[in-house]
């Protein structure tokens, strides 16, 4: 039996909803929210048995939101799968949601054997799940970004003699990392990061991170 939580500020789409799964004797829905706030507030009082395996969220709600609920809910309950179920499907959403924790984005015009179909999948732990038209989007968004991350790092390579890990040590400075976040984000350590910023100072002929961020910033590298 999953058990499911359904979070969304609509009675009616929270009753009808609960209608839909629960024809099925796979899912039990045990408890619903208005909101995010008083989903993370009904988590508190209870115990960890009787949490939740899957939570259905909505994005737009009052007090708080679905995807800010998503970010703070998935580090506080890691061992929960939440999916998105909504209206939206604007490019920030489907991002901001992914990026936030979730782990499947399903609109809400999907028939009831789709969604079941979907969190159990979840459930399972066999992927994230999206609706078909959003898995298109996504992988849309993807591509471009890809493109641009490529074509960013290629001007670069085209006005200087930076390699590509120069490059993305220089990228972590224009995002304001120090020497130690460098190391952890790239996987290398505080000595490398000190050689690799005296060749980038050396090669963009600057002698500070302030200049090189400066220089970088206005060539609009990234």
């Amino acid at each position: 039996m999953i058990k499911i939580a359904i979070v969304d500020d609509r009675d009616h789409v929270r009753v009808t909803l609960e209608s839909r799964l629960q024809y099925t004797n796979e899912i039990r829905v045990i408890h619903t929210s208005c909101n995010g706030q008083e989903f993370l507030t009904y988590m508190k009082s209870i115990q960890p048995i009787s949490q939740p395996d899957v939570v259905i969220m909505d994005i737009e709600m009052p007090v708080l939101n679905g995807i800010d609920t998503v970010a703070t809910a998935s580090v506080l309950y890691p061992d929960i799968k939440f999916i998105m179920l909504t209206v939206f499907d604007s490019d920030d959403s489907i991002f901001n949601a992914i990026k936030a924790g979730a782990h499947g984005y399903l609109l809400k015009d999907e028939d009831t054997d789709t969604i079941i179909e979907h969190i159990k999948l979840v459930s399972e732990g066999k992927g994230a799940v999206m609706s078909p038209a959003i898995a298109r989007k996504a992988l849309d968004l993807l591509l471009a970004s890809d493109g641009k991350s490529r074509s960013s790092e290629g001007t670069i390579k085209s006005e200087t003699s930076l390699t590509e890990r120069e490059i993305a040590v220089l990228e972590c400075l224009v995002n304001g990392l120090d020497h130690k976040s460098i190391s952890q984000k790239l996987d290398i350590s505080p000595a490398t990061v000190r050689t690799h910023l005296a060749n980038i100072y050396k090669k963009l002929h600057v002698s500070s991170k302030s200049q090189a961020v400066g220089l970088a910033l206005k060539r609009k590298w990234f």
